[in-house]
């Protein structure tokens, strides 16, 4: 059974580069950078988890991380200005 909640294949979301402090994203043709500081729970990741998201109503999911970025955090990070934390 599909899940609604993401899309199959998009063609317009993709990790582009992995950098020692984060990585680029593209998203609906715009790069975002997401800082390892701001998301600590790439900073173990490997490249295959950071490459394997999803994209899903909203935002972005990593099955494996278990992690979740919405799109508009993104966008305009000054009005989340909350680090996550486990």
């Amino acid at each position: 059974m599909a899940d609604n909640n993401f899309e199959q294949d998009p063609p317009d979301t993709q990790v582009t580069s992995i950098q020692r402090t984060g990585f680029w994203v593209i998203v609906d043709d715009k790069e975002y950078f997401i800082d390892f500081e701001d998301y600590p729970d790439f900073k173990k990741a490997t490249i295959a988890q950071i490459h394997s998201l999803r994209r899903s109503k909203g935002g972005l999911h990593w099955d494996e991380l278990d992690v979740d970025i919405e799109i508009e955090a993104l966008k305009h990070p000054e009005q989340y200005p909350l680090i996550f934390k486990r």
